[in-house]
Order: C-alpha cells, then sequence, then structure tokens
C-alpha cells in the first residue's frame, strides 16, 4: 500500500481517470484510520465478510485473508489485467500495472 502511495502521481496518474481501492478484510474504522495515519491517497473498502474476495478468488479460507490480486477494471467493467497475487517486492509488476493503467486511460485523457 505505500508503494502505491509513493508512485501514486505517476502509477495512478494522480487519480485523474483512475481509482484505486484497495480492499481489505480488515474492519472499516480500522481501515480509516491507517489511511489517515499513512496519508493514503485512494480508497479503502472494508470486506469483513470475504464477499468481494470470495467473487474475484482472492479470499483464502485457511486463513480468513483475502491474497494480494491486483484487478485492472476498464471504463466498460470488464478485467483489463490481473496479477494473481500480486508480487509488491518486484518493480516489473509496478511496470505491468502501468502499462495496464495506462492502454485503458491514457494519462491525459480526458483532463482537459
Amino acid at each position: 500500500m505505500h508503494a502505491y502511495r509513493d508512485q501514486y502521481a505517476q502509477l495512478f496518474h494522480d487519480g485523474r481517470n483512475v481509482v484505486l481501492i484497495a480492499i481489505s478484510v480488515d474492519a472499516a474504522d480500522t481501515l480509516a484510520a491507517w489511511a489517515r495515519d499513512d496519508e493514503f491517497q485512494y480508497l479503502f473498502a472494508s470486506d469483513t465478510g470475504g464477499v468481494i474476495g470470495k467473487t474475484y478468488g482472492a479470499h483464502n479460507p485457511k486463513y480468513g485473508l483475502n491474497t494480494r490480486n491486483l484487478y485492472v477494471v476498464g471504463p466498460d467493467g470488464k478485467i483489463a489485467y490481473r496479477a494473481a497475487p500480486f508480487r509488491e517486492i518486484d518493480p516489473t509488476s509496478y511496470k505491468e500495472l502501468g502499462a495496464a493503467i495506462d492502454k485503458i486511460a491514457p494519462k491525459g485523457a480526458g483532463s482537459e
């Protein structure tokens, strides 16, 4: 999450035509406190029951957690890119993610 925060302007076009939502099984108040304390620029959603994780094949019932999968959803509502699991410590993962975002939401598109 910190890598997303630190690369937000470049990777996520500073939020222009891109919405980043981090989904966790943590409670909403826990996520809100973390987002505030660590100054995250994007949204957090609580999935305490694992419904979203189960829907997207990210829920691990053994541990009651959602795995670190990443999905880029295009304006048409279809998944345009999937990394399951997302390799957050591999710098090439961010290049692949950036390319996927640029493909569906080119920098500068719609920002006039």
